[in-house]
């Protein structure tokens, strides 16, 4: 029977639903344009979804880099989860991920549907086919701009777009950590195991076609726990990660359940008794395959170098973190080889769309960089944040002539998607906030009490680091800290004016990792998985003295209050009632708009 066709049309489709193409859908989303996410599995997250179970993680290096964590879209899902999710459930975080996308109005979500085709006219993108077996429905979809987050690069394959696989020679790019000769090898896949220790010993009767180790192959990958492990089971680097995955999950399979089988039968690990496996993932987790290529490709020294590109709309700050593709099949190497730097560096808006299909944008994995670049680029978390660039710059532009970004890429409009996102809660390296419509930046500041000035709400900054050339430290602050509770924060406007809408920014603790982990050590060493006890929990805002809003469980850091009637006054207060443990306020920015 054929499948049943369906034509639609809309202002951006995002191919790929792990958190690259989640926070573009929901960026879009939510600044008005009409978004269809279309995603492959059943549930959202990509790797950090319960399909795989890889912890999340980002430019803060498990809480080493303070104050560099992922704000945006990235910080409200981790603040969410924590909340909502302290006991560590990987299907409460799919729900979550559900609830956000699917509760948006403007976002149409495609689960188990798979981009099969694109029909290009020139060199633009006029729709593509999508194909949900499950339902036996085909999907013809319209729009003006298209984005691939599939990590494998699908659409953009089926558009024609540019791409690389593989490893650059150092003589391509001038790469002191590239190889001397190119080749096509990749960084492997995973497939993680979690455990559960009972109360009596638990027997381990081992397949017969698992592989076999001996202590020896475990010289550079220690096995410290049992309930989570271990992303150093990696193979298939070194053949096709996409046309031999099925050889590639089996082969991971062998090796999972051949280490766990080390763990409970060589009698080496005694500990582990009581212990049986409690879920083995089924699905490889890719760390990589198409690199697809834009107008700018991110290499080595843009990394190492802490490069502040103009056109900046993300950052980075992950270790340069190369594995060998063959991974557990060369026990004498070590299973990843990086290379640490101290700053963060920006990741340029040409890395994120086609240098040859012109309404092309892409986000995750598979943006413009080289093998050395995207080692560090590949990570989660700052895979979230360029997706958050990509969804508002698409729309930013909807409504712009013509859909061809290399050509909207302008400086004019780089610098006002640039406000967009930092309005939005993300940050960039040496981007103030200079919104012309934020009446908040020519207020006088002051505060009942202040350990840190009040006036920092308005210093455009928005986390305690240094702003100059990617570099950061502790020790610069733009928050205001009051120094008790109640405490109370006021801005005088030059003249009454009409607000219709505050944005407050709050401290959420961004000097530790916050990640959901089965690891037990990974946990330990984050942030609480609760509110965090720096974010303000009950506060008001007043206008010259009159209740707009009034919050008693706050948990998020950004807030946004929109009035349902401006209300034209010209002394905007903020009064913080309690916090959830910290003694004092912690405010990092306050905006003001219009009607």
């Amino acid at each position: 029977m054929p499948l049943t066709q369906h034509t639609l049309e809309t202002d951006f489709v995002v191919a790929g639903g792990g958190l690259a193409g989640v926070c573009a859908a929901i960026a879009a989303a939510r600044r008005g344009s009409r978004v269809v996410l279309i995603q492959d599995r059943s549930v959202l997250g990509g790797n950090a979804s319960s399909e795989i179970k890889m912890h999340i993680v980002g430019a803060d290096c498990h809480g080493a880099k303070p104050g560099t964590r992922e704000s945006g879209i990235m910080e409200e899902l981790r603040l969410e989860d924590a909340v909502r999710n302290p006991h560590r459930c990987y299907s409460q975080w799919d729900l979550l991920l559900y609830e956000k996308v699917k509760l948006e109005p403007n976002i149409t979500l495609f689960l188990d549907t798979d981009v099969v085709g694109a029909t290009v006219e020139g060199d633009t993108i006029q729709s593509v086919r999508a194909v949900r077996n499950p339902t036996e429905d085909e999907f013809h979809i319209k729009a003006k701009f298209f984005a691939d987050c599939t990590g494998d690069g699908r659409l953009g394959f089926e558009a024609g777009a540019d791409y690389h696989v593989g490893r650059e020679a150092k003589s391509q790019y001038g790469e002191t950590l590239a190889r001397d000769v190119a080749d096509r090898h990749t960084l492997g896949s995973s497939i993680l195991i979690t455990g559960r220790k009972y109360d009596a010993p638990q027997p381990f009767i081992s397949p017969s076609w698992i592989r076999k180790f001996k202590k020896e192959h475990f010289k550079h990958r220690p096995i410290n726990s049992y309930e989570y492990g271990y992303w150093w089971f990696e193979w298939g680097g070194q053949i096709d990660s996409l046309k031999d995955n099925e050889t590639i999950r089996h082969e991971l399979l062998r090796i999972a359940l051949g280490v766990w089988d080390y763990v409970k039968n060589s009698g080496d690990h005694p500990a582990s008794a009581n212990w049986a496996l409690d879920w083995v993932g089924a699905i490889p987790g890719k760390r990589e395959s198409r690199r697809f290529l834009g107008p700018h490709v991110l290499k080595e020294q843009d990394v190492l170098g802490g490069r502040i590109f103009e056109d900046q709309v993300a950052y980075g700050g992950w270790a340069i973190d190369l594995h060998p593709p063959s991974g557990v099949d060369v026990p004498e190497e070590r299973p990843f080889t990086p290379t640490h730097f101290s700053h963060l560096y920006s990741i340029p808006l040409g890395t994120y769309h086609s240098r040859n299909i012109a309404n092309l944008f892409f986000a995750g994995r598979n943006i413009s960089a080289s093998h050395v670049a995207f080692a560090s680029t590949r990570v989660m978390a700052t895979c979230a944040i360029g997706g958050q660039a990509i969804g508002t710059a698409a729309a930013l532009w909807c409504n712009a002539e013509g859909s061809d970004i290399r050509k909207l890429a302008t400086k004019e409009n780089v610098s006002a998607l640039q406000q967009a996102l930092l309005r939005d809660d993300c940050y960039l390296l040496n981007v103030p906030n200079s919104d012309e419509a934020d009446l908040a930046r020519k207020a006088t500041v002051t505060a009942s009490s202040a350990t840190l000035p009040a006036a920092n709400v308005i210093d455009g900054i928005t986390r305690d680091l240094k702003a100059c050339f990617g570099s950061w430290s502790s020790d610069s602050s733009h928050r205001w800290e009051s120094a008790s509770l109640p405490a109370t924060l006021a801005l005088e406007l030059p003249a009454p004016a009409a607000i219709g809408e505050v944005h407050v920014t709050f401290d959420t603790h961004f000097e530790k990792e916050l990640v959901l982990s089965m690891s037990d050590h990974h946990t330990g060493k984050s942030a609480p998985r609760a509110a965090q006890p720096e974010t303000v929990k009950a506060y008001r805002l007043l206008i010259d003295g009159t209740v707009i809003a009034e919050v008693t469980d706050n948990y998020l850091r950004k807030r946004i209050h929109t009035l349902v009637t401006p209300v034209t006054g010209r002394k905007l207060d903020l009064e913080v009632l309690s916090t959830h443990g910290a003694p004092a306020a912690r405010v990092f920015e306050i905006r003001a708009y219009g009607a």
